[in-house]
């Protein structure tokens, strides 16, 4: 959870992408939380190593889906 979400549910606009970067003490190394909402209001969210990382899996979802 993202310290800008309001009672877990993510602020993230339509068609705007948030990310924070973070420990984890789990991983014991850093990792970036990313939120992307598409234009239509869908939700993409994931935990990666990098901000790369998460915009190449976010880019992923994005080709899977359908139009």
């Amino acid at each position: 959870m993202m310290k800008s979400d309001i009672d877990g549910c993510s602020t993230t606009a339509r068609g705007q992408e948030q990310y924070e970067e973070y420990f984890s003490t789990l991983a014991r190394d850093q990792r970036v939380q990313y939120d992307y909402r598409t234009p239509e209001g869908r939700l993409f969210s994931c935990v990666a190593k990098t901000l790369d990382e998460a915009r190449r899996r976010r880019d992923t979802w994005l080709a899977t889906r359908s139009p």
